[in-house]
């Protein structure tokens, strides 16, 4: 009998949790919409100039520290030199450094690497303050213009594009207002003329 109220309490309670979480979604659809950008920015994110990162080689506090990812692309570590992680995802820069430490240095190491500050990302043409701005998690290009300080009253609001740091091309592509930024990107309002 005890076993089965307590059966019945669980399942209660992984019912209310349930319904809790469904709730909380659909009162916040805009919440697990910036969750999913993020994680989208996340998983295409390439290394580039201007990146701080923190390595961490577990066990070996002598190789761990943060680091810049200097002009060329790469990062100076201490024993293995210089790294270009230009152009890799975190985890592929994990990786080329966790080979370059194996087997001449370390027997299996466990390396971390985390950005810390994004590179900035630049807004141009007709906004108030055009110039560049440190990144922030989860920014998306309306939230670009209002750091620039607003749109001007010739920006043609709708025709806004962007060329992606992270594109070899540099080709230029038209974006929604609600449509993420990336570090490194390069937004531009255009002028209307009527």
């Amino acid at each position: 009998m005890r076993l089965m109220r307590k059966s019945l309490s669980l399942t209660l309670l992984s019912a209310a949790l349930a319904t809790a979480l469904l709730t909380l979604a659909q009162m916040h659809p805009a919440a697990a919409q910036q969750a999913a950008v993020q994680q989208a920015v996340q998983a295409e994110y390439t290394l580039g100039a201007g990146d701080k990162l923190e390595v961490t080689v577990f066990g070996h506090t002598d190789l761990s520290g943060t680091f810049d990812v200097d002009g060329a692309g790469q990062i100076s570590l201490p024993l293995i030199g210089q790294i270009v992680v230009l152009g890799m995802t975190a985890g592929q820069a994990e990786k080329v450094i966790r080979e370059r430490l194996t087997p001449d240095y370390l027997k299996n190491p466990r390396v971390s690497l985390q950005v810390l500050n994004y590179r900035p990302f630049y807004i141009i043409g007709e906004v108030k303050q055009p110039g560049s701005y440190p990144y922030v998690n989860g920014l998306t290009v309306i939230q670009a213009v209002a750091l620039a300080g607003g749109f001007t009253y010739r920006a043609k609001e709708k025709k806004i594009v962007v060329q992606r740091a992270s594109d070899a091309a540099r080709q230029k592509r038209q974006v929604r207002q609600t449509d993420a930024v990336l570090p490194g990107d390069i937004i531009e309002v255009p002028e209307r003329y009527f």
